[in-house]
């Protein structure tokens, strides 16, 4: 079997946090927080890492990839288009929008031909999420049903202090597989609550405990297959119900397919907390909480040294 893939999608441009987000270093020696993603992710087996970017971005990605991370493990890249489409549709005029994370990773679709994994560039997870991520996948194989899996945490280890972020609120079987997953895009710490609201008006109360996904999939190559030709059917409502901004996304993508009946997630539950800026104001917390996991011993001082 070949061995599992690591997908990074790094093509956003952080519009609540002010910029490239994905390029700003957050570690003593000038990493970044994929960095840490990296490591961790080399150390629990992946040999190969597929960063999705624009293609604008690439030579100052590779400026602080290849040479860094690089030595390590083997790197490659791939382009999100807005005009890369199905035959027969086009860009809505005004769109400027990328088309969503199962979008994203369709852009590496003639890249991948194993079990693969797909994170986000500016989150940290944790090095056991990849070592489970790891071990899932090195077995994974698609029988009556897709053989897929999840990394859940708990919804409380994954909020910033400074705002709303958007969560897969999951519902999983005794078992520890998906049944659920329901994007709620704006959920936050509410006096001393956790809340969400679809209307900027209504809140709804949400368990701390409660699990939730912070794109980390692991899929096998069936997955690419069924987004792929879940593409056209997305395009035909969203250029009909809100052509400028509606998304492909891959917790709805998975949603469907338990629907349907046609595939089964397991839910690898990780006790590590999320660390990430989806605010400026975020920043100061998460370059002092990867410092201290340096202080510990977790990580050396330097991350890649020569």
């Amino acid at each position: 079997m070949k061995k599992p893939l690591l997908i990074v999608m790094a093509a956003g441009m952080g519009s609540r946090y002010g910029g490239l987000k994905q390029m700003d270093p957050v570690g003593s020696a000038g990493e970044l927080i994929i960095d840490f993603s990296i490591y961790d992710a080399v150390m629990a087996g992946f040999k190969k890492v597929l960063f999705i970017i624009k293609k604008e971005m690439e030579e100052d990605f590779r400026s602080l990839i290849d040479d860094k991370a690089g030595r390590f493990i083997e790197v490659e890249y791939a382009f999100q288009d807005l005009n890369d489409l199905p035959d027969g549709y086009s860009v809505p005029e005004g769109r400027v929008k990328p088309w969503g994370t199962c979008h994203a990773v369709l852009s590496c679709r003639d890249k991948v031909d194993g079990s693969f994994a797909v994170i986000n560039a500016d989150d940290y997870y944790g090095s056991g999420a990849f070592r489970s991520m790891y071990e899932f996948l090195e077995k994974a194989e698609d029988g009556k049903q897709y053989c897929y899996s999840m990394i859940g945490y708990l919804l409380k280890n994954t909020l910033t202090e400074h705002g709303h972020v958007a969560r897969g609120v999951c519902e999983t079987s005794k078992d520890g597989y998906l049944t659920k997953v329901t994007e709620r895009t704006k959920i936050m710490w509410r006096g001393g609550k956790i809340q969400y609201t679809e209307n900027d008006t209504d809140w709804t109360d949400v368990p701390e405990e409660t699990t939730v996904s912070m794109n980390f999939w692991g899929f096998t190559p069936s997955m690419m297959k069924e987004m792929e030709q879940g593409f056209p059917a997305f395009l035909e409502k969203a250029l009909n119900d809100n052509p400028l901004k509606a998304e492909y996304l891959l917790p709805l993508a998975v949603d469907q397919l338990i629907s349907e009946g046609k595939a089964k997630i397991k839910v690898l539950k990780s006790s590590d907390r999320w660390h990430g800026v989806t605010y400026k104001e975020d920043k100061d917390s998460v370059v002092r909480a990867l410092q201290s996991m340096k202080d510990k011993g977790l990580y050396p001082q330097k991350l890649w040294i020569k």
